[in-house]
């Protein structure tokens, strides 16, 4: 974090982030880095959304909200529950209630902007996009956005979460401390209903959409990621695919070119706010 972003962060001093904030420590968070969060730079005009993957916590969401913040975009990042508490915690939980904490953060902010963007990682992706079909956003950006999970057994996983609860992580996966190192297969079922909620609606979505996929994804389907946009009923809908470097996950620094497309993702944000004044960012 800049010396600069530290006077930015509100998480506390803002009165519904702390209260979030409270719950979800009562609900077992203990690592102050998975716990939900708000940048909110001097005289923002506009708010991102900022909603994590599957298994993952707000932490996955700093870097971007530091970058937003640079550029004079306020942010807050909500914890989906069952997330940065424990596998088992997840297996208890439905998709409705992730999306349930995705609308609390857009009622926050609703409060205190009239212009609001979203911005999600994989599964992050579809809850957005799930707020956009009855929520007025100025816009999404999809980082890894999908209709399809790479493993051969994700299709039955409503079956196999009676047989085999939990997938086990391989070692070389990384970031085992940050992300859970079992998969709930409970929550593939949730994500498995979330994606056909979703897929029924995309044409019905017509907010502007910026979305980024890269070829070294071993998690999703890529070419779903596409389709996805495609089903979109946006006017304006954007895909950018990466090369064979670039992972899954988009947000951290495991991804090459993150930087880039942060500033891609700023831009677009700025370019819709006011055409043809999009600022220079880091």
């Amino acid at each position: 974090m800049t010396s600069t972003n530290r006077h930015f962060d509100c998480s506390e001093t803002d009165s519904d982030c702390r209260t979030i904030r409270h719950d979800s420590r009562k609900r077992g968070v203990t690592d102050p880095e998975d716990l939900p969060f708000m940048l909110c730079p001097p005289g923002a005009k506009t708010a991102v959304l900022l909603v994590h993957g599957f298994t993952a916590t707000p932490w996955e969401m700093r870097p971007l909200a530091e970058f937003l913040a640079d550029a004079g975009v306020a942010s807050i990042a909500v914890r989906l529950p069952g997330h940065g508490t424990s596998p088992e915690d997840l297996a208890d939980r439905c998709w409705e209630e992730w999306f349930s904490a995705v609308l609390c953060g857009y009622q926050i902010l609703s409060k205190r902007f009239q212009s609001i963007y979203g911005m999600g990682m994989s599964t992050g992706c579809l809850l957005l996009l799930a707020l956009a079909k009855d929520n007025p956003l100025g816009g999404l950006v999809l980082f890894s956005p999908y209709l399809r999970v790479l493993h051969k057994l994700a299709p039955y996983a409503r079956w196999l979460k009676w047989i085999r609860p939990y997938h086990v992580k391989s070692v070389n996966e990384g970031l085992n401390e940050r992300y859970y190192n079992r998969r709930s297969v409970a929550g593939i079922h949730q994500i498995n209903r979330l994606i056909q909620t979703v897929r029924n609606q995309l044409a019905h979505i017509v907010c502007p959409v910026m979305a980024f996929n890269g070829e070294g994804d071993q998690t999703v389907d890529i070419d779903s990621g596409r389709q996805l946009v495609e089903l979109l009923g946006s006017s304006v809908k954007i895909h950018v695919q990466q090369g064979p470097d670039v992972p899954h996950v988009l947000t951290r620094e495991e991804n090459p070119c993150r930087w880039s497309m942060f500033v891609q993702a700023t831009r677009f944000v700025q370019e819709l706010e006011n055409p043809g004044t999009a600022t220079q960012v880091r």
